[in-house]
C-alpha cells in the first residue's frame, strides 16, 4: 500500500506490506506539495525495493485540510491510480492525526489550522483497540471547539498544526485538563495513511479513481467569491 499525505504543509510518503513499513519520507519544509510529492513518492517506492506493479492499492489524505494540498495529493494518487490501474482508499487527515494515539484513555482532538480564526477539527475517544469519533468534522473557531469539550469531564490530548497557534488559547481555557501529543506523533505522516487505507482494503471499500473527491468541510475562498458575486448579480442555477 502506498500512503500519500498532502493535506496540511506536511509531505508524507509510504509503503506498508501487510503490518510492515517498508519504507517513509517526511518533509515539512514549506516547499510546495508539487515540488516535493512525486520525488518522495519515485524514492520511497525504490527504496522499499518494489516495483508500482507489486502494489495493491493506494491511500491518500482527503482532508480536511489546505485547498491547494487537498487537491495535489488527491490529483497525484488519482494519476498515479489511473496509471497503474489501482484502487484508490480516501482517508480522512483528521482520522489519521487520531488513529496513532488508539490506546490513550481520554479524549483525543486532532486540530488543523484552518485560518480565518477557525480550526478543522473533530473529537475522539480512544479504547484499547479502537478509536471512536464522537462529532462530525468540523470548521469552528477555536472557542467553540473548547465548548464543545466541555461536554466531557476527560482529559483532552491535543495534536496538529493547529496547536501551536492557539496553544495559549486552549491552555487558558482548557486548564490542567489539556494536554499535548509528542511532536513525533503530532503531525500527519504517509505511513498512518497507508495502514489505514491497508485497513479499508481488506474490508473491500477500495475505490476507483475517478470517485475519489477531497473533504474540504468549508467552502474554498474563490467558491466564497464566485457565490457573492453571482448572488449579487442575481443569476441563479436552480433549474426551471
Amino acid at each position: 500500500m502506498l500512503g500519500i499525505e498532502a493535506a496540511t504543509p506536511v509531505a508524507g510518503v509510504a509503503v506498508l506490506e501487510e503490518n510492515k513499513l517498508l519504507a517513509e519520507g517526511f518533509v515539512n519544509n514549506k516547499r510546495t506539495h508539487s515540488v516535493n510529492l512525486l520525488p518522495m513518492i519515485k524514492k520511497v517506492i525504490a527504496d522499499a525495493g518494489i516495483k508500482p506493479e507489486q502494489l495493491d492499492g493506494i491511500a491518500v489524505s482527503s482532508g480536511p485540510g489546505s485547498f491547494t494540498g487537498l487537491r495535489i495529493g488527491i490529483t497525484t494518487a488519482k494519476t498515479l491510480a489511473h496509471t497503474w490501474k489501482l484502487p484508490v482508499m480516501a482517508v480522512s487527515t483528521l482520522d489519521a492525526l487520531a488513529y496513532p494515539l488508539v490506546g490513550y484513555h481520554g479524549l483525543i482532538c486532532p486540530v488543523l489550522n484552518a485560518r480565518k480564526n477557525e480550526v478543522y477539527t473533530a473529537v475522539y475517544r480512544g479504547k484499547e483497540k479502537e478509536l471512536k469519533r464522537l462529532t462530525g468534522l468540523m470548521a469552528v473557531p477555536p472557542g467553540e471547539l473548547m465548548q464543545i469539550l466541555n461536554q466531557w469531564p476527560d482529559k483532552v490530548l491535543f495534536l496538529g498544526d493547529g496547536v501551536d497557534v492557539y496553544r495559549e488559547e486552549i491552555i487558558q481555557t482548557m486548564g490542567n485538563r489539556a494536554q499535548f501529543a509528542a511532536r513525533a506523533v503530532a503531525l500527519p505522516r504517509g505511513a498512518v495513511v497507508a495502514e489505514m487505507g491497508m485497513l479499508e482494503l481488506k474490508r473491500g471499500k477500495g475505490i476507483s479513481p475517478l470517485e475519489i473527491k477531497p473533504q474540504y468541510i468549508r467552502q474554498s475562498e474563490a467558491e466564497i467569491k464566485w457565490a457573492e458575486k453571482h448572488k449579487l448579480s442575481g443569476e441563479c442555477s436552480c433549474g426551471n
